[in-house]
């Protein structure tokens, strides 16, 4: 299995010494002394060291605390030691961080709850996983909408993982009916992705039921239908029809972003005037619109690539364009 590249930092005294002061760190009472040996024992670890006896002093001493930088530290630390033997097996010792992140999903603060959600999305070892599934699922429906958009991206994660399908087997069903029920923009949103990425009928079926409201949804969300439409119209290139009507609507959109979006998506699906008209008109507004000199050059490059391709369509917009020009500075 790939593992992440470690870095190389210098440390006056060898690591045996640097292990040993970050142990004795470790066992007092001084949060802020703790935060610093907890540091130095992540960059140990990123450093490509092991030190496997901090294992259980770090679990003894330093989990009880409920200091937020403490336990983001923690679950930073989890995530990078080795949890796997040379075999690929979990080593019997991770039984200990079930317990731990089980706790957590179930800890009366929301800010634990919810980083420890976000843990679990970089966690590969299904035989971690599997006994918190029920502690994610629990998590759907807790009142802080920090919580539930990072359960649903936990579910995600743990879905695609091999056989995560069989942990989570409704969880399709279960995102989607959060989905019609969810108020917080960042957790929909998630829950959409989550759709598009293992159910993709169903976050299709989902968009072509709430067309009618696709403009007044969040940016966030808006950008991953755009990405979905793009992502159906790639491999069923009959149906562009259908959502057409969708990326004409968010052309009108507040967000520059959604906008941008909706052009260059409106381009990759249909060659016809009026749709490269309608590209090149956004292009054109977008460009008096932004102040970004970045921004206005990757318009030009948009509106070069369209003058390449239906040169015929954009000698009609040339006004436009010099219009457009007239007010930039790059």
């Amino acid at each position: 299995m790939e593992k992440s590249s470690t870095l190389l930092v210098y440390y006056g005294k060898g690591t045996p010494a640097v292990a040993k002061e970050i142990k004795e760190a470790l066992k007092g009472n001084d949060v802020e002394a703790k935060v610093d040996a907890m540091k130095k024992a992540v960059m140990l670890l990123l450093n490509g060291e092991t030190i496997p006896q901090l294992f259980i002093t770090i679990i003894r001493y330093v989990l009880p605390s409920e200091d937020h930088t403490i336990q983001k530290l923690l679950l930073l630390y989890l995530e990078l030691i080795e949890k796997t033997d040379s075999r690929g097996k979990v080593l019997p010792e991770m039984i200990l961080i079930c317990q731990i992140l089980r706790n957590n999903l179930q800890h009366p603060n929301e800010y634990i709850r919810g980083v420890t959600l976000r843990f679990l999305c970089r966690l590969k070892e299904t035989e971690i996983v599997k006994p918190l599934t029920p502690s994610v699922l629990q998590n759907l429906e807790h009142r802080h909408p920090f919580v539930r958009r990072n359960a649903i991206l936990a579910i995600m994660s743990i879905y695609k993982l091999p056989n995560g399908d069989q942990l989570f087997v409704d969880a399709p069903e279960m995102i989607e009916k959060a989905l019609s029920t969810e108020q917080d923009p960042s957790a929909k949103r998630n829950a959409f992705l989550m759709l598009f990425t293992c159910a993709e009928e169903r976050a299709v079926n989902y968009l072509l039921s709430s067309v009618g409201k696709v403009s007044d949804w969040n940016e966030s969300l808006q950008m991953v239908v755009l990405e979905l439409i793009r992502s159906v119209c790639k491999t069923k290139p009959t149906e562009k029809g259908k959502y057409i009507k969708i990326i004409i609507s968010l052309l009108s959109a507040t967000s520059s972003a959604v906008i941008y979006e909706c052009a260059g998506t409106l381009v990759s699906l249909s060659s016809a005037p009026t749709a490269i008209r309608a590209a090149a008109n956004t292009y054109c507004l977008l460009l008096l619109s932004q102040s970004d000199n970045n921004v206005k050059l990757i318009l030009l490059d948009r509106l070069s690539e369209l003058k390449s391709l239906h040169r015929d369509i954009m000698v009609e917009l040339i006004i436009d364009v010099l219009r457009a020009l007239s007010v930039c500075s790059v």
